[in-house]
């Protein structure tokens, strides 16, 4: 059996007495979707800021690709491979969807100063490739039709999707997606789970997504964990993890269990 593209292992956070995640470990494999779900406060957002090397751990080590990133700054793990979207949007708002996505791929169009002040040289050519995959990436998910619309214009939905674009933007082999069904309607989340895997299917992404919409959660995932307090209570696929009274005490209640029912 292959090594997982990413593993995390016994990761724990502490914020002076506060302890945020606690041995937490999991394993994404290639190719796959997985979920990490939990009531507010159960360390997932910790989780992912750790993994982007947004917060350093504590205790335990992250790999990607078989090698060490736990200690590495955000931007060497986006060059890495890795890219992520936020709860809330972090769009430039004044500029339009087209130009935020092409904001994404910048390292990958590099030209010299010169060249980017003069607009001569190899500028010309790398602007129009960059607008190119933005504008197909923008295809991906659903905003072929707004491509040139400010991104503060939006709909909120359409912000969601076009953060997502942004991150494809960088060429990523894990995209990792903290809450992208926040706030959306019952036919956006439709949409986005078509869209997502979309995503996997026709570019070959692995994807780590956090969110509390089970809809999107239960229609996407091969494997979810489980965060409760700090610590994994579970692991397993949706029919699993669906069945599991730890699970539905700690996340839902006893009275909600009919939202883990297919």
């Amino acid at each position: 059996m292959s090594a997982p593209l990413l593993r995390v292992t016994d990761i724990t956070v502490r914020f002076g007495g506060i302890v945020a995640l606690s041995g937490v470990s999991l394993d994404v494999t290639v190719g796959s979707i997985q979920a990490v779900i939990g009531p507010n406060g159960a360390g997932k957002s910790t989780l992912l800021n750790v993994i982007t090397g947004l917060c350093r751990a504590s205790e335990g080590a992250v790999s990607f690709a078989d090698q060490r990133i736990d200690r590495a700054r955000p931007h060497i793990v986006s060059r890495k491979g890795i890219a992520r979207t936020f709860q809330n949007t972090e769009l430039f708002g004044e500029m339009s969807a087209v130009e935020n996505v092409m904001v994404g791929s910048d390292r990958h169009h590099a030209y010299g100063l010169t060249s980017a002040a003069t607009h001569a040289g190899g500028y010309r050519p790398m602007e129009k490739q960059a607008r190119r995959e933005a504008e197909d990436l923008l295809a991906l998910v659903g905003l072929e039709g707004q491509m040139n619309m400010a991104a503060a214009a939006l709909p909120f939905g359409g912000q969601r999707r076009l953060e997502i674009a942004r991150a494809l933007a960088t060429r990523p082999r894990l995209l990792l997606l903290d809450e992208p069904a926040a706030g959306l309607r019952t036919a956006e989340v439709e949409d986005l789970t078509h869209i997502l895997l979309r995503i996997r299917s026709e570019r070959g992404l692995t994807i780590l997504v956090i969110d509390h919409v089970m809809a999107l959660v239960m229609a996407i995932s091969d494997r979810i964990s489980v965060l409760n307090f700090g610590h994994k209570i579970a692991d397993g696929d949706p029919a699993e993890v669906r069945k599991s009274p730890e699970v539905i005490r700690a996340y839902l209640g006893e009275k909600a269990e009919h939202a883990f029912r297919p």
